[in-house]
């Protein structure tokens, strides 16, 4: 493999902000986290104090079996302790920390003029009259709840009522194309949604939808209508105002079923006593973004999810209770459930909730409203835009690529921001390898250096471990209190899918180098390896390559059969605007890749490719792009893809690749 030279500059923590962080510097890093590894009993322990239990737990802080042929697979933190998230999150601050009047969340709507400030006292009020609502209409500890609303704070609300009374959440990811939207798992309990949410100047109309869906469930299931109370102000066409005169409600929904959110609240008692779960009671189910295929309902449990939410948050983005933190993801993905509501509110933070779009009504919308609330540390994902000034700046979804992590650190951070580049996956709960923003030196592109208690691995592919500079499986020997702990209703691919390829080994499905200096680098997932004549190599290389041309904006590679080489590589790239896609752009590329990788990494295909496939996570699904460069159009679930649409493009100009 060949590395670009600027690939491996360091850049190095700036010196003002080490003098308060919470690891201040590297050697404190290995300090802490050799003792996360020789002795997570206590290190996790320490975590846990933090936090209120009803009962404290009997056994050990963590166990488990990562070893299929040893028996079931399985994860237990702090087993026979009893405690409640939301009592942690929101009674805890209110009751025991005095943080009631702090700024919990600052609502920014789809339009400027919609905006509030929630303080924890006003979030702890609503949820219990939402977890009193939920207990009225049946709703049991144990049930399911699936949740279908936008960005409004009525969604963090059902979420932590659900929490309180231990019901599971399952939060539905909006689409605007996804017809029936709703989980395919039988077993549903509830559902919440409003009529419609604006995105930009188009309104969706989630009513229409969930209705749909339910009509295909045989389960007679209650649907909450959910109207906010905290956006009054009222919007043309918009069925979710809550000026809609009563009069025309029956006509928008059926009476029997469906309940007015701003109805039933208004009655509803604001203390609700909490239900002390078990800590390893489930919390919510979360459906994967199958950016490689059908989703697959993930469970976290209490315990373990609280602690590894809370230590990610506080260490990752360096939190202080002076700071204003903004994470940009839908709350329907995970980075939402751990890093926009359950991590920031267990550590009393103040976060923006924001329902709209970059673009809308203007380009500029996201450094308006750091510069509104003073956001000084901001979570997005790497095609984030310009923003104005903060102290951190944090990447999800896909890796970044070692030239859009220059650019957001000179240009948007001002050379001043560390670039906290996280590696994780809905599976895992939190971040797993990741930088600490005071602590680690930085490389472009690089996702740096495990987080405390997380052990990786480079494998091959006979299941054997690499040593020192390596490329292969990256997989993980040892879990953390917030991993996965089983697929719902399906352990059997749990196992197979995490567990039996390398026994003993928890398989994350990505490829990992690891270069002189020990710094891990993602190379996308394992199906995005290629072998070509022999020579295996990743197409996260390729694509970084494509990158350094200067008009090109985005690139994905995948790998298509050859008759000679077994495998060859199919490129798509996104062109910067009014650049054209040409025979001479085409042999450019080829010849960037063959100068900076070798010969045999030569494209055999380049298609232009106006958007690329991608869960609203940012995730590209690449196993999509593979049936485009075979021309399979037998394409499977596509439920979670941003926008449909791209697929057809593609697809047509699938005959204009050159070869």
């Amino acid at each position: 493999m060949v590395v670009p030279e600027s690939q491996e500059k360091m850049y190095y923590p700036p010196v003002e902000l080490q003098r308060n962080a919470h690891v201040p510097d590297f050697n404190s890093y290995l300090v802490m986290y050799k003792k996360s590894l020789e002795n997570p009993e206590a290190f996790w322990r320490e975590v846990a104090d933090e936090f209120f239990w009803k009962k404290p737990a009997t056994g050990p802080m963590l166990q488990h079996n990562f070893d299929m042929t040893k028996g079931n697979i399985f994860v237990n933190c702090m087993e026979g302790a009893k405690t409640n998230m939301c009592y942690n999150v929101l009674d805890r601050h209110v009751k025991e920390g005095k943080l009631g009047e702090k700024v919990a969340y600052y609502w920014e709507g789809n339009s400027p003029d919609h905006h509030m400030t929630i303080t924890y006292r006003q979030l702890l009020s609503h949820v219990c009259r939402c977890a009193n609502v939920l207990k009225q209409m049946g709703v049991k500890r144990g049930d399911r709840v699936s949740i279908y609303l936008p960005m409004i704070p009525e969604l963090i609300v059902t979420m932590l009522a659900c929490a309180r009374i231990g019901a599971v959440h399952s939060i539905v990811v909006r689409k605007v194309t996804f017809n029936h939207p709703m989980p395919r798992d039988k077993g549903q309990d509830k559902v919440l949604c409003v009529y419609g949410v604006y995105r930009g100047e188009k309104l969706i109309n989630l009513k229409q939808i969930s209705d749909e869906a339910l009509e295909k469930c045989r389960e007679k299931l209650l649907l909450v209508m959910g109207l906010s109370p905290w956006n009054m102000i009222p919007r043309k066409s918009c069925p979710m105002s809550c000026h809609i005169q009563k009069h025309a409600r029956p006509r928008l929904s059926q009476s029997e079923r469906d309940v007015w959110w701003d109805e039933v609240m208004r009655d509803s008692p604001d203390e609700c006593e909490p239900e002390w779960m078990d800590a390893e009671d489930p919390l919510f189910i979360l459906y994967t973004s199958g950016s490689t295929g059908k989703p697959k309902g993930v469970v976290h449990t209490v315990a373990g999810y609280l602690l590894y939410t809370s230590l990610t948050f506080r260490y990752v983005f360096d939190h202080h209770p002076d700071d204003v933190y903004w994470c940009t993801a839908d709350i329907g993905w995970i980075t939402g459930h751990s890093y926009i509501t359950y991590g920031p509110l267990a550590n009393g933070a103040t976060s923006v909730l924001f329902e709209g779009l970059p673009v809308h009504p203007h380009v500029g919308r996201f450094w308006e409203i750091i510069e509104k609330y003073k956001v000084t540390k901001f979570y997005t994902a790497p095609t984030a835009i310009r923003l104005a000034e903060h102290q951190i700046l944090g990447t999800v979804g896909e890796p970044i690529n070692p030239e859009a992590w220059r650019w957001y650190h000179e240009v948007v951070g001002q050379g001043r921001c560390p670039v906290v580049d996280t590696f994780w996956q809905t599976e895992t709960g939190g971040h797993v390898l990741t930088p600490l923003p005071a602590a680690t030196p930085l490389k472009p592109g690089s996702a740096t250096f495990p987080f405390f208690g997380v052990e990786p691995a480079i494998l091959n592919e006979h299941g054997e471990e690499l040593e020192g500079v390596t490329e292969g499986y990256l997989v993980f020997r040892k879990p953390w209190p917030g991993i996965m702990r089983t697929i719902y209703k399906n352990q059997e691919l749990f196992e197979n899918t995490y567990f039996r390829k390398f026994p003993g080994f928890y398989v994350t499905g990505d490829g990992c180098r690891r270069d002189k200096d020990g710094y891990y680098w993602i190379t996308g997932r394992i199906d995005d390896m290629l072998n070509v004549s022999g020579h295996l190599m990743s197409t996260a290389e390729v694509e970084a390559a494509l990158m350094l041309h200067q008009s090109v904006s985005e690139a994905a590679v995948v790998s298509r059969p050859h008759k000679v080489k077994g495998e060859c590589l199919y490129c798509f790239v996104t062109l910067k605007d009014s650049k054209e896609f040409n025979c001479k752009l085409v042999e450019d590329l080829k010849r960037l890749v063959r100068e900076k990788i070798g010969p045999i990494a030569t494209p055999d295909f380049i298609q232009n490719a106006p958007a690329l496939p991608k869960t609203r996570s940012g995730k590209i699904m690449r196993r999509i792009l593979r049936q485009i460069a075979r021309n399979e159009k037998d394409l499977g679930d596509l439920s979670t893809l941003a926008d449909p649409k791209v697929v057809e493009v593609l697809f047509n100009q699938r005959s204009e690749a050159a070869a």
